[in-house]
């Protein structure tokens, strides 16, 4: 379940309700489009209750959505999980917020100086680590465990806001007692921090200054002008290379998909046809695969963990298939909701899903690395079949009820 988070439109005023994942703010009103710049995580703040005083300490606590991959023995196991836990050693803190951050709105940080703020002390590693032996995905590393992967995460900062009352700390949403005096002594806190500030941009064109379009949780705008693609950086917009495989007249989908160029030293895979004899595929690789460079796909929007890593495979295998041009903006392209960054992590597990023979590759895993590497998005046509998308190419199968509900993952 997604984040709700208040924030007024920059441009009217208006309020504005986004997701947790959203990068894009679309006012109703004005038809204001800007995206957000900050650092990453992002950081929302619970909703104190109105009787609260108004100076408050804020308490860090991280929150963790997304499919956990595991590969050990000759298995390939994944969960989907959503968990906060605190980021701060105090014992006096509630170890997780429950469901509060799903059932209440919250709120960006509020720059003001009177406020303080408990330092976040407790890596995101930390937390995805504890959040695999929640899901029991773990393994003895170098035995059990060969790999593990987060792939589609949402990694959130969210402040429980605390307030003193009679020497006491409470909780500011609930009025609940946390800590007395004594347990406040040596507690260090800092002030507000400008790289935590959100600030929001006009989405325009770097190339051309023309508009850029996508959908709210998109992670790559498009310029129909010039047709060039742009995502998002702490600090801006970077290009992306992207680019189409053709369809017939009037294709109704074109679904986007990461293509991961590389060498894989330890497998002694640069070239297709090396791929094709290293994980032992069920035919003879053609003499003119040895030119063609090596490359994992990997879908770009969230898909359920076993959809995902079957629509992975396929488009790996069957790579020799797509001949991709040039890209244009035209009708019927799908959001990319899943970064080059995400689909880099997934390049081990792609890579795992493909082979026929795990106990040659699954034990090389640990060493597999993925050199010289470039992204490339590639928009694949897929035609209706019944309740299903299909991709002629490549045989990839997505329900359409499936590829609905991936938006809210």
């Amino acid at each position: 379940m997604d984040l709700r988070i208040e924030q007024a439109c920059p441009q009217c005023g208006a309020p504005v309700e986004l997701a947790e994942t959203h990068q894009l703010l679309i006012c109703a009103f004005c038809g204001v489009r800007n995206h957000l710049e900050g650092s990453r995580p992002f950081r929302f703040v619970l909703p104190a209750a109105r009787s609260a005083q108004q100076r408050f300490l804020y308490a860090p606590y991280l929150r963790f959505k997304g499919t956990i991959f595991l590969v050990s023995g000759e298995s390939i196991s994944h969960r989907v999980v959503d968990t906060t836990q605190v980021a701060h050693p105090a014992t006096f803190l509630p170890p997780s917020l429950g469901v509060r951050p799903q059932a209440m709105r919250l709120q960006r940080l509020d720059p003001d100086t009177s406020h303080h703020y408990l330092k976040q002390t407790i890596s995101p590693t930390a937390v995805l680590a504890k959040a695999a032996q929640v899901s029991s995905l773990t393994g003895q590393a170098g035995r059990d465990l060969l790999h593990r992967a987060y792939i589609g995460e949402s990694l959130s900062c969210i402040y429980l806001p605390l307030t003193r009352r009679q020497q006491t700390l409470v909780d500011a949403v609930t009025g609940q007692r946390l800590a007395g005096s004594e347990e406040l002594i040596g507690l260090t806190t800092q002030p507000f921090q400008e790289p935590w500030r959100i600030r929001c941009r006009a989405s325009l064109c770097l190339h051309c200054g023309g508009p850029l379009h996508g959908a709210a949780d998109c992670q790559v705008l498009t310029c129909a002008n010039c047709h060039r693609g742009w995502t998002f950086a702490d600090q801006g917009l970077i290009p992306v290379d992207w680019q189409i495989v053709p369809g017939d007249p009037g294709t109704p989908l074109y679904l986007p998909f990461w293509q991961l160029f590389g060498r894989i030293p330890v497998l002694e895979i640069s070239s297709y046809a090396d791929f094709v004899v290293r994980t032992n595929q069920p035919f003879l690789p053609r003499p003119e695969w040895r030119e063609r460079p090596m490359s994992l796909w990997a879908p770009a929007f969230k898909l359920r963990p076993k959809i995902f890593l079957q629509a992975g495979r396929q488009a790996t295998i069957a790579q020799w298939q797509l001949r991709p041009q040039p890209g244009r903006v035209q009708a019927g392209l799908f959001p990319v909701t899943l970064p080059s960054s995400e689909a880099l992590q997934a390049a081990k597990i792609i890579l795992a899903t493909t082979t026929t023979s795990p106990r040659l590759v699954f034990p090389l895993l640990p060493r597999v690395n993925l050199t010289d590497v470039v992204s490339r998005l590639v928009y694949l046509p897929f035609v209706e079949k019944g309740y299903d998308w299909l991709q002629p190419h490549t045989g990839v199968v997505i329900g359409k009820n499936i590829l609905r509900l991936g938006r809210a993952m």
